[in-house]
């Protein structure tokens, strides 16, 4: 039973970790030390129990300290000393006053930990704390700013491996169990903790006087064999460019990594043991360019936390952002040495801008910086604006600074606040005394504003030449009146060649005086050298060549950002799909670099999916898949295959094709030049029975059987309903989802859910929006931070119709004020193409 609350105590917190308790806690705690001790059964149905012992140094201790918990504790506590009773209030647990003292303290408590953050399967389990799941499984104070050093032991099943922040210490057998004790770590805040037990195996490899450990559960041996050197190289030179830039070594000691099954992220960067999603690491021989980029950046992205959000941590999660811009924008430097072939540029082009559109374009989207009241909705925080545009953001603050200013000041930054905590302000700070632009007036529209301005080409031509070009930049939103200054290249074309202008967007209105005088161009482009971030309104002579000539612009860049630049108008209503998606078809076979056949290939699949009414694709099919069968033909290398097969695939509607297809995945065709893989089999025998194809559940039941891997297998049996010809299986499938033990592994989850919404599917799966979007607040509180867009993403994914978008708009008009306004953005950013579509 509870300790009755007296009289004049402070009532108890609210739920989660409202921003007041923070704050006082971090005014009243320091040194803080977490001895945890956990049982791990290998029966899922028991819980795992542990032990925490948590030492900490108190000031102000007349009054009653709350530590964060969700799961089941006795009302007993052993607090300095004595036996002590606990109140339980609103997932805190109220240590009172007279049981603590000034100065030291040390709280021993026993616990069962929740299963939703402990991620258990059969034979493993991981735990993934971010950002505010630690205390879902044991007691303590879970924010950032309260940095703790952490000593782990764990009790699992004798035949499994385990692995923690810390380096294992002592291994000690007893029975069919072992225990397995780890180091004390550095000062790390909650959501870094981490551990990992099952049956894993471990490939370890020296780099540069450095030891690294893979653990796996991969079973084809050879496909291990053929990516760990690469994947061991690529964390070496991750870390050595690390240390380099930032004149700082790593911190943490040993480095391992557990790539995991269907991992809910690409990776998490726990300090020495970082978690990877399996499949983005352990590539098949059929990977493309983008799939081998994607594995370098990945790994250049969570080794980057070490410095960027380990080292130095946001003091509250509405810096969240600090961390993840750091780690993508130092990524995007580190792979290049790895990928000397390969426009970097370009690459950075593609890998920001058009996720960053795809949300700032939108009624839905959101500041890079955003107030947060309670860490309990610090998942609402992440998404494209945190991932995407925010390397764009800092890039463009590169350039204000140069190169050498910019990493002068990080490495100050860091050197100020390591093994601390710091906020945007702290580093503005830092930068603007190396600047003389006002960083704080940048900052303002860049990072603290919603959207992206409105940039439209004023050009006057007389004689045959530029009389003026002048650009207009505008603020979406009335009466805001924002400038988003950044320094650009506008892209003059001219028969095959390029005249670049530099010009500073630092007003409503700027003109290009250097252009004056010069021939009339065949296109302007804004945007040609990758940079200028905007809704580009393209002027119509510009529009017209790029439907007519994309392929004949010389420059791969420069033809990227065209691409880019061309959807995004064709999106706003200026341009038709079906012209886009034309030009597209008719550009790809003469497109000559990979990354853009592979941003062109996606662009034609969205086309042909949600913007082109079926009558329409039904039409277009026949010649689409004629030249994505040439194109597969003529490619010259596995990756590009690889790119053209999927799309191919993807896409398939006509008999012929998918007979092909059906022989590719019995094996009676082949493809000459590329290598399936497991992987590849079982996402064509999807494909093949979504869209119904005569022998749909023997392909599946024959898949099924065929799978070696355990955990692929599983996935694939999870997702089998979802491809059902029965709607009755369909419908009691996705009626299994409201029950939260269905939705713990949540990429399977999200695999059946784009299934059951598939655009073939799109009639008799529109009785699902509503009920999807009405657990939506559900999901949020139940799943990991990127769940409840991508359940959103999913659920609209192959809708097209006015009934659908009519459903969408019932529900954001019917939500009740109250409603989390950052649930109702996800809603509106993940309709905003149906919207379009149905325009």
């Amino acid at each position: 039973m509870a300790a009755a609350q007296r009289r004049d105590d402070p009532p108890p917190p609210a739920p989660g970790v409202p921003l007041p308790l923070a704050e006082e806690r971090a005014r009243r705690l320091s040194d803080v030390r977490y001895d945890l001790h956990f049982t791990v059964p290998r029966d899922l149905r028991t819980p795992i129990t542990g032990e925490a012992t948590i030492r900490f140094v108190l000031s102000g201790a007349a009054r009653p300290l709350a530590l964060d918990f969700a799961g089941t504790a006795p009302p007993l506590a052993r607090i300095n000393g004595r036996n002590t009773r606990v109140a339980s209030a609103a997932e805190h647990l109220i240590l009172d006053a007279a049981s603590l003292r000034e100065g030291p303290n040390e709280v021993t408590i026993a616990f069962a930990a929740g299963d939703a953050a402990l991620n258990r399967n059969p034979d493993f389990m991981y735990t993934l704390f971010v950002p505010v799941r630690a205390r879902l499984a044991f007691p303590c104070f879970d924010q950032p700013d309260l940095k703790a050093r952490y000593t782990l032991a764990v009790d699992v099943p004798s035949d499994w491996q385990a692995l923690a922040n810390g380096a294992e210490v002592s291994r000690e057998a007893h029975g069919d169990r072992v225990s397995i004790r780890f180091a004390e770590t550095q000062p790390l805040p909650t959501y870094l903790f981490a551990f990992a037990a099952g049956q894993f195996k471990i490939e370890t490899a020296e780099r540069n006087g450095r030891t690294f450990r893979m653990f796996h559960r991969e079973t084809d041996a050879a496909k291990v064999a053929r990516n760990r050197d690469a994947v061991f190289d690529l964390h070496a030179a991750a870390l050595a460019w690390l240390e380099d830039y930032t004149g700082m070594p790593y911190a943490f000691g040993k480095f391992d990594f557990l790539l995991v099954p269907s991992f809910q992220f690409g990776g998490m960067e726990h300090a020495g043991a970082i978690f990877y999603n399996a499949s983005g690491i352990l590539l098949d021989e059929s990977a493309t360019q983008n799939q081998k980029l994607g594995r370098a950046s990945v790994i250049a992205h969570e080794t980057a936390h070490m410095w960027f959000g380990d080292l130095v941590t946001m003091r509250w999660f509405n810096d969240v952002w600090m961390k993840e811009v750091f780690a993508n924008f130092m990524a995007a430097k580190i792979v290049n040495p790895s990928f000397p072939e390969i426009n970097h540029e370009l690459r950075f082009l593609l890998s920001y801008y058009p996720a960053a559109y795809e949300v700032d374009r939108t009624q839905g989207t959101n500041a890079i910086r955003q107030r947060l009241d309670n860490l309990s909705d610090a998942g609402t925080l992440y998404g494209a604006i945190i991932y995407q545009k925010a390397p764009i953001v800092m890039r463009q603050l590169e350039r204000i600074l140069g190169e050498d200013a910019f990493r002068d000041g990080l490495r100050e930054y860091l050197k100020a606040h390591a093994f601390g905590n710091a906020t945007w302000t702290d580093l503005i700070d830092v930068l603007d005394r190396r600047t003389p632009e006002d960083l704080a007036a940048w900052s303002h529209a860049w990072v603290d504003e919603a959207g992206r301005p409105a940039l439209a080409t004023e050009l006057g031509v007389a004689n045959g030449r530029i009389a003026q070009l002048a650009f207009t930049q505008r603020d979406p939103a009335p009466r805001r009146g924002l400038v988003w200054t950044q320094h650009i290249e506008v892209a003059l074309g001219y028969d095959g060649e390029i005249k670049r202008i530099p010009l500073n967007l630092n007003a409503p209105n700027v003109e290009a005086r250097e252009a004056q005088g010069l021939p009339a161009p065949s296109y302007v482009l804004p945007s040609g050298d990758g940079i200028a971030y905007a809704g580009i309104a393209l002027d119509a002579a510009t529009r017209d060549y790029l439907l007519r000539h994309l392929a004949d612009i010389q420059d791969a860049l420069t033809r990227g950002s065209a691409l880019v630049t061309l959807w995004e108008d064709m999106l706003d209503g200026h341009a038709r799909a079906a012209a886009v998606v034309d030009t597209l078809v008719a550009n790809l076979p003469r497109e000559r670099d990979e990354q853009n056949v592979q941003r062109m290939l996606s662009y034609v699949r969205q086309g042909y999916w949600k913007f082109l009414p079926p009558p329409a694709r039904d039409a277009l099919a026949p010649s689409l898949e004629r030249t994505l069968r040439e194109g597969l033909a003529a490619a010259p290398s596995q990756s590009l295959k690889s790119a053209w097969f999927s799309a191919l695939r993807d896409i398939a509607l006509t008999r012929p094709t998918l007979a092909w297809l059906e022989g590719v995945w019995n094996r009676t065709e082949s493809i000459p030049g590329l290598t399936l893989a497991e992987p590849d089999y079982i996402v064509l025998a999807e494909e093949l029975a979504v869209r119904g194809v005569p022998d749909a559940e023997n392909i599946l039941a024959s898949q099924l059987a065929r799978i070696e891997n355990p955990d692929r297998k599983a996935r694939f049996a999870f997702v089998r309903p979802a491809l059902s010809g029965n709607a009755a299986v369909r419908d009691a499938l996705f009626a299994s989802f409201a029950d939260v033990a269905n939705r713990r592994r949540e990429p399977w989850v999200l695999e059946a859910l784009s299934y059951l919404h598939h655009p073939l599917r799109e009639t008799s799966s529109e009785q699902y929006i509503p009920r999807s979007l009405a657990m939506l607040e559900e999901i949020q509180r139940t799943g990991d931070i990127f769940f409840p867009k991508r359940w959103v993403d999913a659920t609209l994914s192959g809708h097209s119709s006015s009934s659908a978008a009519r459903l969408v708009r019932e529900f954001l008009a019917g939500l009740p004020p109250d409603y989390p306004d950052r649930l109702r953005r996800i809603v509106l950013s993940s309709a905003d193409d149906l919207f379009r579509a149905t325009r």
